[in-house]
Order: structure tokens, then C-alpha cells, then sequence
């Protein structure tokens, strides 16, 4: 009985790595990295420019910096764009395309002294 418990042991493993492999894995994409933002204002009368670092991971834009903003968004595997900002009472939505290490697009937003838009650029860092 002593010798089954290695073999017992082996099995339990394997099982176990067969659960985890019928698991859904999150999906890298090609776009993953760190990329520097910059936002530009040209309508309305919201701050001329904004330059953020984010991240993107498994296609999920993620921003870690201290600047109290927040960013939610989403890459697909082809580079389209979708995300959102957001400071305080100030909100803007965004959508373009990231190629290769650039990318560009538009957004629009609203701020305390009314509507906003512009476009933004984005660089693989």
C-alpha cells in the first residue's frame, strides 16, 4: 500500500494540470506592452494636451499612474480602439487604431466649460 502513495501522488498532479488546461487562457495580443498617449484638444475649450503612459496586457488598456485619471478600454487583435477617460467630473470616449508600434484616433469628451474632442496618438514605448 506504502508504494501506491508516489503513483497516487502522479495522478493527483495530472489531474489537477488537466483541470487547469481546460481553463480559458487569457489571450496575448500583439499590441501588449507599454505605450505613451498623447491627447490633443482641438475643439472646445478643454486643456490643449495630455500625455499618459498605459498599458496593455492580454488587450486591456491599464493605466498605473498617480494622475487621479482613470482609462477602461479594449484592443482587438486587428488594433481597433475603443476606451474611455476619465478626471473628476470630466469624461471622454475614444476609438482608432493601433498599427504596428503607432496608433491614432479621436475622441470626444465633456469638461467643466463644455464639450471637447480632438485626437490622440499613441507610441509603442
Amino acid at each position: 500500500m506504502h508504494a501506491l502513495r508516489p503513483f497516487a501522488r502522479i495522478l493527483g498532479i495530472a489531474a489537477f494540470a488537466a483541470a487547469l488546461a481546460g481553463l480559458p487562457a487569457q489571450a496575448q495580443s500583439q499590441f501588449d506592452g507599454t505605450w505613451s498617449v498623447l491627447i490633443v484638444t482641438e475643439t472646445g475649450e478643454c486643456d490643449r494636451a495630455y500625455r499618459y503612459g498605459i498599458r496593455i496586457q492580454s488587450g486591456q488598456i491599464i493605466y498605473d499612474g498617480e494622475a487621479g485619471v482613470s482609462f477602461t478600454g479594449r484592443v482587438e487583435s486587428n488594433g481597433h480602439v475603443t476606451a474611455a477617460v476619465g478626471r473628476g467630473q470630466q469624461r471622454a470616449t475614444g476609438s482608432g487604431r493601433l498599427s504596428g508600434n503607432i496608433g491614432v484616433g479621436t475622441w470626444r469628451g465633456q469638461s467643466n466649460t463644455g464639450a471637447c474632442g480632438g485626437r490622440w496618438e499613441a507610441e509603442r514605448r
